[in-house]
């Protein structure tokens, strides 16, 4: 199960490392005006139907549905189910766009009711006609890559999605080449994001044309599809958590100039960390609750959830310490290029700080709704997230009204709080809350080291304050060091609490070589 939950995390960490290019470019074409505000607005909205169809929203009702229907009519019965999802969800994903398209004036109100007053609200419809191409290839992109997870091909629809952001920054190189002004930029962009996803699309049909993933393809409306529909779109709400708040507040945002722009890119680092662990984690543990609970094996479902929750904690905390310490620097060398100015950074990084401190949460929700989606509970999760993001709307009013960008982003980290302690309340009143006697042991251990490893680079960066004005390159080999410096600590100190042993490692590190995947 690690060795799967390292290659989506890779797969992911790949994508997102691109995706920081892909705004950073952004930022240097648009910078973080009423262009940048009607573009980025654009994009989260393309951009949350995305993911509500990717990343494991999808995922988490395909992959039980179909390995039931596998062990109980045999994988000719399975891959015409997957061949009849497929096509359906292809023709609503049609459908939905060309509605969308007739809608967006409408849309685009509600949600950036500002942009009203600023001019910005019809380069954002126009923007976002122009990015709805797109849903015609996520849908059955995103099927494909759920059936490769369902069978434990975890590797191509990992990867699969680089294309997407490779498509986005050779358009934006290309457009700082010619050196364009900003509204033909954002234009030129929005409508690459079609072509992104026609690229992703393509590059995995021809790499799966021969396994018969998904086949006859029928569409159909009937009974079979109703019943996964009513478990499918719950559970890719409720899997979009993140995306459904980050939205919410740019809605509030969207009353203060730049505001939304701030928000973007700073959630944009925080997607990092979540993607890497609570994506991967989420993507993997599905098929495992599964095939534990088929099997009517609670031990190993014990076994998969605390290995879950281990792996959530051991990369979320140290992960949310180092975006709270480092947030200045990491804007500052990501995005503090072209138009996006210092007074950019200043607000940007006080906005990722606050919004951190809500990853941890977000990332225990990825680690425990595995167990409600391996049921074939989607409504539960769906609720719990319902709850936050009405937590998140009613504090992002309060507290946007009140300190700006920075109660906005605390308003969200308040949301995925509330989302996982009703998640947490549900599963330990439904079948048990329970973790292993390992798990209990380490994560108080998981906690002091990242702790630790904390308040040394809270010392490091005042230590190095001086330099902040220093040659872009001199700060961005600081930023690296201080990163690899909190890693090799943190590292350091999981072996010296005894988190993690040595031996446990190389004789991992054997099993894996030996391809034995129970390792």
């Amino acid at each position: 199960m690690i060795r799967s939950v390292l290659t989506v995390s890779s797969g992911t960490l790949a994508s997102r490392l691109l995706g920081f290019g892909r705004d950073a470019l952004t930022a240097a074409l648009l910078g973080a005006g009423p262009v940048a505000d009607a573009f980025l607005m654009a994009f989260q909205f393309i951009n949350v139907i995305r993911r509500m169809l990717s990343e494991g929203a999808l995922n988490v009702a395909l992959v039980p549905a179909w390995m039931r229907l596998r062990e109980v009519s045999g994988l000719a019965a399975a891959s015409a189910f997957a061949g009849t999802v497929l096509a359906t969800v292809s023709a609503t994903l049609i459908a939905v766009a060309v509605v969308a398209g007739v809608a967006m004036p409408l849309l685009v109100g509600m949600l950036a009711p500002g942009f009203a007053d600023s001019g910005s609200q019809q380069l954002a419809v126009t923007n976002a006609r122009l990015m709805l191409p797109y849903l015609a290839f996520a849908g059955p992109a995103t099927v494909i890559m759920s059936l490769l997870n369902a069978r434990h091909r975890f590797a191509i629809a990992a990867f699969s999605p680089l294309l997407f952001n490779v498509a986005l920054i050779l358009a934006a190189v290309l457009l700082l080449l010619l050196q364009r002004d900003s509204q033909f930029a954002a234009l030129a962009m929005a409508a690459t994001v079609g072509v992104a996803g026609l690229l992703q699309l393509a590059v995995l049909a021809l790499l799966t044309r021969r396994d018969d993933l998904a086949s006859p393809l029928r569409l159909s409306f009937g009974p079979g599809m109703r019943d996964f529909a009513r478990k499918a779109v719950p559970g890719m709400i409720a899997n979009s958590g993140p995306q459904l708040m980050i939205v919410a507040g740019a809605i509030v945002a969207s009353m203060s100039p730049s505001a939304v722009s701030w928000l973007y890119f700073a959630n944009r680092l925080i997607e990092l960390p979540l993607g890497m662990v609570g994506v991967a984690i989420g993507t993997v543990l599905v098929p495992e609750m599964t095939r534990a609970l088929n099997r009517d094996d609670r031990t190993a479902a014990v076994h998969a959830e605390s290995r879950g929750i281990e792996l959530a904690a051991a990369l979320a905390l140290p992960a949310t310490l180092g975006l709270i310490v480092l947030s200045e620097p990491i804007v500052r060398v990501l995005f503090e290029h072209g138009a996006f100015t210092a007074a950019d950074t200043r607000a940007t990084a006080l906005a990722l700080g606050c919004l951190a401190l809500g990853l941890p949460a977000h990332i225990l929700i990825k680690a425990l709704s595995p167990a409600f989606f391996a049921r074939g509970d989607t409504m539960t999760p769906l609720l719990a997230t319902l709850k936050g993001l009405a937590v998140a709307i009613v504090s992002a009013v309060a507290l946007g009204w009140m300190i700006g960008v920075c109660g906005v982003a605390v308003a969200m980290a308040l949301g995925a709080w509330s989302s996982a302690a009703s998640l947490a309340r549900s599963m330990a009143a439904g079948f048990g809350f329970s973790i292993d006697t390992e798990a209990r042991r380490r994560l108080p251990r998981i906690t002091l080291a990242a702790l630790v490893m904390g308040g040394v680079l809270w010392l490091a960066v005042r230590l190095l304050a001086p330099m902040s004005g220093a040659h872009g390159l001199l700060q961005a080999a600081t930023l690296v060091v201080l990163i690899a410096a909190g890693a090799a600590i943190y590292g350091l100190l999981l072996l010296t609490l005894r988190v993690i042993d040595r031996n446990d490692i190389q004789t991992a590190l054997a099993r894996s070589r030996s391809g034995d995947l129970r390792a």
